[in-house]
């Protein structure tokens, strides 16, 4: 009797260490799972204890993550051929577009022409030149898109960037009949960027600016807390407003709910720009004035 009770403790004892370690091999594969998510984590599970049941549910796991694998290989295959497709239709549309605008330029100063010629080029000059923006966001998306090389970032003074930016564009601000409020800290603000991006990001925040601002708007620059915020705000009719929290999507048209034209491509690209200097972009809207913010990291 002795014996059988020391037997059947041992194998008690044999058995709960054996669910132990059973649990323990589910919980290391379920951990292991969790890691397939993460990019670049490209492992198989291993069973390191002697079970058939356990052995088949680790290669079905395998055999579904490397169906997983070729899935999103595929996928990225085809969105870089997007990408791709996308870059080579806009730049062969470049090409043809710059000869259409130089002959609608020549053909516009032509003195013998009627007032209605004369007024249907010049809505065919302003189409070709929305072609040609359209295009050139197109290109720029996707050159932004596919290339994933790290930016040296430096010192960039964004008061400097910012004041060549307004000064610049002082005669377009005036054709729209727009006032700039304008709010600079007194000491130069610099942020860890680089130039040529961040001019060509605060391009389209000021264009984006003049498409929809309504008599006045607002640029200012803060710096606090170890990082620097360039914000744009202009207001916006009641019908206009766009949804804050979609504004930089790609797939957001803005346009369609305010009434503007062209790809809708601008604010995108001010986010990737944003990325690739490890900046940070936010819309508001707050009683009709729409705020959008570019964050940097101190310099």
């Amino acid at each position: 009797m002795t014996a059988a009770v020391i037997a059947l403790g041992v194998l008690c004892a044999g058995l709960t260490v054996y669910l132990l370690l059973l649990s323990r091999q589910l919980r290391g594969m379920a951990r292991e799972l969790e890691r397939t998510r993460e990019p670049g984590y490209d492992r198989q599970l291993t069973v390191t204890l002697m079970n058939g049941a356990l052995e088949t549910l680790a290669s079905a796991c395998n055999e579904n993550l490397r169906y997983q694998s070729a899935l999103r290989n595929r996928q990225q295959q085809a969105e870089q051929n997007l990408r791709q497709s996308v870059s080579d239709i806009a730049h062969d549309l470049r090409t043809p577009l710059t000869a259409l605008q130089g002959n609608l330029q020549l053909a516009v100063q032509d003195a013998s022409l009627s007032d209605r010629t004369a007024a249907l080029l010049a809505v065919c000059t302003e189409k070709s030149d929305l072609l040609r923006r359209m295009a050139d966001d197109f290109f720029e998306m996707a050159l932004l898109e596919s290339d994933h090389s790290p930016v040296p970032l430096s010192r960039v003074s964004l008061t400097a960037e910012l004041m060549q930016l307004l000064a610049d564009s002082e005669a377009a601000i005036r054709l729209k009949g727009l006032t700039p409020e304008i709010d600079l800290p007194e000491r130069a603000v610099f942020a860890q960027a680089d130039a040529a991006l961040t001019q060509r990001m605060l391009g389209n925040l000021l264009s984006n600016v003049l498409k929809y601002a309504h008599g006045s708007f607002t640029v200012r620059l803060t710096q606090q807390d170890g990082f620097a915020e360039v914000i744009f705000a202009n207001a916006v009719q009641p019908g206009e407003v766009p949804d804050p929290e979609r504004l930089f999507d790609r797939s957001y048209r803005a346009d369609r709910a305010r009434g503007g034209q062209g790809a809708g491509l601008g604010l995108y690209i001010v986010r990737l720009l944003a990325e690739r200097q490890n900046a940070a972009v936010s819309a508001a809207v707050q009683a009709n004035v729409l705020t959008l913010t570019v964050r940097f990291r101190s310099a």
